[in-house]
């Protein structure tokens, strides 16, 4: 069993899998959830729990606009998310189509009441996201964060837990040093939690570990290069942690 570790107790997967009952994870591109909780996503559909993703752009600037024109990245992108989803068991997605680097910009209201008619449509028992820096202080996470939280406070049944990504202290202490050369943090992030304020720290078992890591290679255009420049044994230690706190 994969230990997941809650501020009262530890207990083992599949009951955290459990009593996080219907989950909703809301991102801002393909491949934050892979990254911050494909292996949530995998365990609960092992667990025949049902999850949904939101995912708020297609990704389009997350590449050289002439080597990749925008238009071209966000269909590669659009591609790569359904086969990444796939390995986790995931059926149910949906887009916001909003621009990428852009969401900052837009009227909160209209994206607060679209992600809150999702969540009274869906009725989740979690809502996954970003914490309020955005996990890597990138201004999209950030504006999806302020969106879903304020979505959750309005259409979230009585009940219902809101949970935030976070940076735990034991991973920035051991991985740190890697945003030198692979720089997944903005300048002034993260903002780094104690161990023991986590709702719900989950160190992947190798088995959940093998399926997140093919997620993510199924996001080639963001992830390939990464995983070269690490290489596959640290990049595998690099993403196992999953970790969140309470925000209700």
């Amino acid at each position: 069993m994969t230990p997941v570790r809650t501020a009262r107790s530890v207990i083992n997967l599949p009951a955290a899998v459990a009593d996080l009952g219907t989950i909703l994870g809301v991102w801002a591109h393909p491949d934050d959830e892979a990254y911050l909780c494909g292996g949530i996503y995998a365990a609960a559909r092992d667990a025949g729990s049902r999850v949904v993703c939101v995912t708020a752009t297609r990704g389009e600037a997350g590449g050289d606009p002439v080597q990749e024109p925008p238009e071209r990245l966000a269909a590669v992108r659009t591609a790569e998310m359904a086969a990444s989803l796939a390995v986790l068991g995931v059926v149910e997605h949906h887009w916001l189509d909003l621009p990428d680097g852009g969401c900052a910009d837009l009227d909160p209201e209209p994206q607060i009441a679209r992600i809150a008619a999702l969540i009274t449509a869906i009725g989740p028992d979690t809502v996954l996201t970003f914490g309020p820096d955005g996990e890597t202080g990138h201004a999209d996470h950030i504006a999806v964060s302020t969106w879903t939280t304020a979505a959750f406070r309005r259409a979230a049944a009585p009940g219902a837990r809101l949970l935030h990504t976070a940076v735990p202290a034991r991973w920035w202490a051991e991985f740190g040093h890697l945003n030198d050369e692979f720089p997944a943090f903005e300048p002034g992030s993260p903002i780094v939690v104690p161990d023991d304020s986590l709702a719900l720290d989950l160190v992947l078992d190798d088995g959940l570990l093998a399926r997140k890591v093919a997620a993510l290679r199924a996001q080639t255009s963001q992830t390939a290069g990464i995983e070269a420049g690490m290489g596959p044994d640290l990049y595998a230690r690099w993403v196992r942690d999953e970790s969140f706190v309470d925000a209700t």
